[in-house]
């Protein structure tokens, strides 16, 4: 048979995203569904590879509640229901009707549904219809589609965003439509299996651990968190999802690639500030946004006053928000003439915890507690002066990439993604963006709080210089396009190619 000249096809599978280029198809500004980080790296990784002209496309579960689509008015070819017989569609919807009415991505009593059904289309009618030279799966809600890929001789990355598994048995997937007999022994199980008979009924699979060991490569979202994940660090890890990452590591077939913030966040054009500012206006602006947030929740207003803000989840087992309410007190007491305030944007259980520190000690126009909200915690971004992250452990974060955009430095444990991040101040040396600690305590805490305090002391054209430099850093190295351009260099080591260069297949 005659041989053609082909790019290699990547098919991105996604869970979520936020938008994809236009080009792609007549719904691309449409399909807009996120919980997190993912979505964002996900549409700017299928954006620089469509700018690129590379040969992409797209999984998505057909969320059609979400991507406000009236099944009345569209036609059946924008669902991708005939889609598999466009070879020009890029956009793929797996259909089925536990994604069409949802209000958000996931459910915990529903999450085992959505990512069967998923997989289900994902692996029945996707990669059949795209043929793909290499598939990009994302968490364990696609970690089926490694162990196809592999059955199939089909190249594949794995990324881990979050370390979280479930588990499931063969029989719970072949009953949701996906021939795992073709596949199993690709699989990875609570315990090894004899055959598969022995293990269908009995042997639950699991799926974070399987994307992990069938993946030709496996990256985190932070290079320092694969580390310490490998290295035992953290023991709420579990250790065979350990052991996999470590054995990828040993192959060198493991890596980190850091996430970015959403390009929303831009003190120039921030749609949720009135108050705009770039890097030659960064003083002004950020004691104008400074003043609209403590009217705004009843904070003293005082452009001197060193402001904190938590811009994070209140979940003390991770972010560690139980070392500020232990210093919550001293600290408001040891820096009362510098005016010192907090303002904690961010919803969760334990924020009562705060509202009864406040109102023991009467601190309501030092200290402000509200539930998140998008326009909040923007205008907190750009209103203060230091951002609090002592997180017991990051596998990337992003507070602390979004606030040296605002003119706002970091203090932070020194962990996982915040340690890939932030540069500890250096005044001489001028360097730096930040405050690390490196003891996870309230102590190491209060002691980096100290350091932001003796830079804040200074005087303003001396901070200026340093802010002004942090923001042009943040721009240049916390953006889509950067950690787009090292999956594109993932791609190719993968490939054994560049993503634009044909290669030759068998017609």
């Amino acid at each position: 048979m005659p041989s053609e000249k082909t790019r290699p096809r990547i098919l991105v599978v996604t869970p979520e995203i936020t938008y994809l280029p236009e080009g792609m198809g007549n719904l691309a500004q449409r399909l807009s569904a996120k919980a997190g980080g993912m979505a964002d790296v996900s549409a700017s990784l299928v954006k620089a590879l469509y700018d690129q002209g590379a040969d992409v496309h797209v999984a998505l579960p057909n969320y059609r509640k979400m991507f406000h689509l009236d099944v009345a008015h569209v036609h059946d070819y924008e669902f991708g229901k005939v889609s598999r017989a466009l070879p020009e569609q890029r956009i793929h919807l797996a259909e089925d009707r536990v994604f069409y009415h949802r209000q958000r991505v996931y459910s915990e009593k529903e999450n085992h549904l959505i990512s069967l059904a998923f997989q289900r289309e994902v692996i029945n009618h996707i990669i059949p219809q795209v043929r793909p030279h290499l598939i990009h799966c994302n968490d364990w809600m696609t970690g089926l589609i490694p162990a196809v890929a592999r059955r199939h001789k089909i190249k594949s990355l794995f990324t881990v965003h979050n370390i979280h598994t479930e588990r499931m048995t063969l029989e719970t997937i072949e009953d949701r439509g996906i021939d795992a007999a073709d596949f199993w022994n690709y699989l990875y199980y609570q315990k090894a299996p004899h055959n598969y008979e022995e293990s269908r009924n009995s042997n639950p699979v699991d799926l974070l651990a399987t994307g992990i060991m069938a993946a030709d490569h496996v990256n985190s979202v932070s290079p320092t968190f694969l580390s310490e994940v490998v290295d035992g660090i953290h023991e709420h890890i579990p250790g065979h999802i350990r052991h996999e990452l470590w054995a990828k590591c040993q192959h060198g077939a493991a890596s980190g690639i850091l996430n970015a913030p959403d390009s929303a966040f831009n003190p120039v054009r921030d749609t949720y500030i009135s108050d705009h500012f770039s890097v030659n206006t960064v003083m002004a602006g950020k004691a104008a946004n400074k003043k609209r947030l403590q009217e705004t929740l009843g904070l003293k207003v005082d452009p001197k006053a060193p402001l904190l803000f938590w811009p994070s989840r209140l979940d003390p087992v991770q972010k560690g928000c139980h070392l500020v309410t232990e210093i919550l007190h001293q600290i408001i007491r040891d820096y009362e003439k510098d005016g010192l305030q907090i303002a904690v944007i961010a919803s969760g259980s334990f924020q009562r915890h705060f509202h009864d520190i406040v109102a023991m000690h009467g601190l309501h126009d030092r200290v402000a507690v509200r539930d998140f909200s998008e326009d909040l915690s923007h205008l907190g971004y750009a209103a203060c002066d230091f951002v609090l992250m002592p997180s017991s452990f990051e596998p990337c974060g992003l507070p602390q990439m979004i606030a040296p955009k605002y003119g706002s430095m970091t203090i932070a444990h020194d962990t996982g993604g915040l340690h890939d991040t932030i540069e500890n101040l250096d005044i001489e040396a001028e360097q730096g963006n930040g405050f690390l600690f490196n003891v996870f305590d309230s102590g190491g805490l209060l002691w980096a709080i100290n350091k932001a305090i003796e830079f804040h002391r200074l005087p303003d054209d001396v901070r200026e210089v340093h802010l002004q430099r942090i923001m042009r850093d943040a721009k240049i190295r916390f953006n889509h396009m950067t950690t787009a351009a090292e999956y594109i260099r993932r791609y190719e080591s993968i490939l054994g190619q560049s993503i634009s260069e044909p290669i030759a297949t068998t017609a």
